[in-house]
């Protein structure tokens, strides 16, 4: 897939924002029915152990089933196949974006920042969310980034050029940022940065770069190497002993054919062939292991566990 092929789709293909919806009772006044929609559609609290998180929407993005994002290689009608087997719709693939937020003792940590204003209207929602949850941008200590995409890190900048989280140190896999950097201005809009060199003079201040795998927060966050999406894609491992969630980053995209059919090539991956491998080897692993789950893109707020069901793998959502 072209870089031009995956922009064109990013931005002409997004639409209706994923948001769940809240149960139904008697109208509020307007201020209040809109804060509570908010909450409701938007943020999702719950603990990782003894750290407090919240899953925080950015919108979402939909995809058309022609094999040119998912299922490349394969055919429609194969995909459609395993939509339909799921319930779901079988001309169209949807996905979510929810940055999560966690506060330990003395920190906010906010892993990816969403898209902004990347990919069209669907996105950006993250500043609402932000605001229902009743975080103030300026409390944010530390950003982590799993790669550089628009999606992921589009929302460090606000309309203004300017950083939308003044205080926080941002952290990025050393590859990655290299990789970030040195993107020529028609790459780096393909992916989803318009105003590279602008984007990245306003981060260069603010990053600190880590070796894949490291531990960067100990006991708190450590860095889990993905390969394949981008150079310096990272998941995160966040908290200690038992009580730990796994952010994958981009490692898998969609919660029914990302899982059930890891193998199959996916459009938006730099090394297709590495980056199918990598995929499959993690949903094995967490189906085995049990291992909690943040995926940024599946259905909100984005929390459960993959698991074996019958000759094939299966998300199930908390």
């Amino acid at each position: 897939m072209s870089r031009t092929l995956l922009r064109n789709s990013l931005i002409a293909l997004a639409a209706a924002v994923l948001a769940g919806c809240s149960p139904k009772q008697a109208p509020p006044p307007a201020a209040e029915a809109r804060a509570a929609s908010l909450a409701s559609e938007g943020v999702k609290n719950f603990s990782i152990g003894t750290l407090a998180a919240t899953a925080l929407s950015d919108g979402g993005l939909e995809f058309p089933n022609d094999n040119s994002v998912f299922g490349v290689g394969r055919t429609p009608a194969e995909v459609a196949a395993v939509l339909e087997a799921a319930g779901l719709a079988t001309d169209k693939l949807q996905l979510s974006i929810q940055p999560l937020l966690v506060k330990s003792a003395d920190k906010v940590l906010l892993f990816d920042t969403g898209a902004a204003s990347n990919f069209g209207p669907t996105g950006g929602k993250l500043p609402a969310s932000l605001a229902a949850a009743g975080i103030d941008p300026a409390s944010v200590t530390d950003i982590f980034i799993s790669h550089a995409h628009g999606d992921h890190a589009g929302g460090l900048i606000n309309a203004e050029g300017q950083l939308f989280f003044p205080n926080a140190t941002i952290h990025f896999s050393a590859p990655e940022w290299k990789f970030l950097r040195e993107l020529d201005a028609e790459k780096a809009k393909a992916i989803g940065f318009a105003q590279h060199a602008a984007f990245v003079a306003a981060l260069t201040p603010k990053v600190v770069e880590f070796a894949p795998g490291a531990e960067i927060i100990p006991g708190v966050v450590k860095a889990v190497e993905i390969k394949g999406h981008t150079p310096g894609h990272s998941g995160y491992l966040i908290g200690s002993g038992t009580d730990t969630l796994l952010y994958i980053g981009d490692a898998a995209h969609h919660y029914v054919v990302s899982v059930q059919k890891p193998e199959w090539g996916n459009g938006f991956d730099g090394d297709a062939k590495i980056a199918a491998a990598s995929r499959k080897a993690l949903i094995e692993q967490l189906a085995t292991s049990g291992q909690r789950v943040y995926a940024v893109h599946f259905p909100f707020p984005g929390i459960g566990k993959i698991e074996k069901k019958a000759e094939a793998f299966g998300w199930v959502a908390e």
